[in-house]
């Protein structure tokens, strides 16, 4: 029997270990066991039962300013914890601080602004969408759209680079709404998910069955939703094809909200000048190395005008030459490890097809890695690549999940925003310049086929909040290839977790909604 402890599952207001042997998840840099996560025979629809029929209830009962005090209270406990949580982010992550910030204090600042919008919609237990407007020539008979919380659960089955971002993001407007949660974090990086949800749940702060945690498979989790449930997926374009075409949608029109792969890009503008060129790189570089490019939010494809391409390739590369890469527990080191060995050999093989069409321009295997064994740890200095012809299909459907990106030439702008366009749907596109109306031009031209458009100009140089950081006031999400979905956005986030209908009535009736 493995001495190595089995991290509980909690479903069904009561705490479980799986049944099975389970999965050892390891320190990315050390290859050293950390702890287990197992999920089997645990019985999923019985717990699936508990949130709906009894956690459910307990919070629609509450109204939108007391779930929002439960939020802050939460918020209270997370923070009380918040260095076990940056210990855990080292040894199962393999980020270093700065790194791990974005995810844990990203996850706590995202739920403490749900929290004080949850404030501002008071003692109501149901929400108004729009005016009401009569049916006829007679005013006494009208229409209202209400929005009401479902009476389902929320499920989110998560990717492996936030685990405390990808929880709270998610289970902040949704414990908001009054819906029950159910998480399923990916099991390379389960620990952090886990544990703090067992803060949480320890801390009596919801209803019994109001957040639940299954570490481990996934079997059988979408098979246990009904219609009235929701499902929430942030993960590979594969992965989301198989949940697509699962009973639950196809037949029970289970309502899905899906983010998968994106080839995200920046975009200089032409006649930019220096100023906007080293917005450019500075940005570009930090986005490659920030948790090891390991963000679907993290810059790809890079687009210059063709008479910049040699410029921006020696400012990138400049600011990359001074990143030091391995074990993050070192002071010196900027950044740290991919998550997991499949995931070191993923952007490999990533690098390698990329390498068919481009050249390398910066090469990550030539920094040296701090503190870190190259045979063990799951380290890869950031790459970038270019290529002269920007044509190849490759450059603009491949994502390499890591620290990798690829500096592509564009003649005008009219083609730079058409290659752009060539990822086909992304979550995030950002734009730098100097004149306003070239950058509103740009911005609007892009925004149809992005969730987000990011636009820098010098004079917003030390106050824009970064092109792959997620502000839980901005929309999430994008069209496409980037799984169509839209998550946050400030209190539009609210939507996917209620049911939107029309109350005809006298209008007395409606004047009491």
């Amino acid at each position: 029997m493995s001495t190595i402890e089995l991290l509980p599952n909690h479903l069904g207001g009561q705490w479980h270990h799986g049944q099975g042997a389970g999965s050892t998840l390891l320190d990315p840099v050390l290859g050293t066991p950390l702890v287990r996560v197992d999920a089997t025979g645990l019985d999923l629809a019985a717990g699936f039962a508990h949130a709906r029929q009894h956690a459910g209830p307990a919070l629609r009962a509450l109204s939108y300013a007391q779930r929002a005090d439960l939020l802050a209270r939460a918020a209270q406990v997370l923070q009380s914890h918040r260095d076990d949580y940056y210990a855990i982010a080292t040894a199962n992550s393999g980020t270093v601080k700065n790194d791990s910030a974005v995810d844990i204090d990203g996850g706590l600042f995202t739920l403490s602004t749900y929290a004080k919008l949850g404030q501002s919609l008071g003692e109501r237990h149901h929400l108004l969408d729009g005016e009401s407007v009569r049916l006829g020539k007679d005013p006494l008979f009208q229409s209202q759209h209400i929005l009401s919380p479902i009476r389902g659960l929320a499920l989110f089955i998560n990717a492996f680079n936030f685990p405390s971002w990808g929880l709270w993001e998610k289970a902040a407007p949704a414990l908001l709404s009054g819906v029950p949660v159910v998480v399923k974090p990916a099991t390379a990086t389960a620990w952090l998910t886990q544990r703090m949800v067992q803060d949480v749940v320890n801390a009596g702060i919801f209803p019994p069955g109001a957040l639940s945690v299954v570490c481990g498979s996934s079997a059988g989790l979408l098979d246990a939703l009904t219609p009235f449930d929701v499902l929430s997926f942030t993960g590979s374009a594969d992965t989301a094809g198989v949940i697509r075409r699962h009973a639950a949608l196809a037949e029970r029109s289970v309502r899905s909200n899906i983010e998968a792969d994106s080839v995200n890009s920046a975009l200089l503008l032409p006649d930019a000048g220096d100023e906007a060129l080293d917005l450019l790189a500075k940005e570009v570089a930090r986005e490659m190395t920030v948790k090891s490019g390991q963000k679907c939010t993290a810059i790809r494809r890079v687009f210059v005008p063709d008479a910049l391409y040699e410029r921006a390739a020696q400012a990138i590369s400049a600011r990359l030459a001074k990143t030091t890469v391995g074990n993050p527990r070192n002071e010196s080191v900027r950044m740290g490890a991919l998550v997991s060995r499949s995931q070191f050999e993923a952007v490999q093989a990533g690098l390698a097809q990329l390498q068919t069409q481009a050249q390398v321009l910066h090469d990550g295997r030539q920094h040296a890695l701090v503190d870190a064994d190259p045979a063990v740890a799951c380290c890869l200095g950031p790459t970038l690549l270019g290529s002269r012809d920007a044509g190849p299909a490759v450059l603009h459907d491949t994502e390499v999940f890591g620290p990798v990106a690829t500096l592509l030439p564009y003649g005008t702008l009219a083609q730079g925003l058409d290659l752009v366009r060539r990822g086909q749907g992304s979550l995030v596109a950002s734009v730098y310049g100097q004149a306003a109306d070239a950058l509103r031009h740009a911005a609007l031209d892009l925004a149809d086929s992005h969730g987000r458009v990011h636009v820098i100009s010098p004079d917003v140089a030390a106050l824009h909040t970064g092109h792959g950081n997620v502000m839980p006031q901005s929309l999430h999400g994008g069209p496409g290839r980037a799984g169509g979905g839209e998550e946050l956005g400030g209190l539009r986030a609210l939507g996917f977790y209620h049911r939107r209908s029309a109350i005809q009535a006298a209008t007395p009736v409606l004047a009491g909604l």
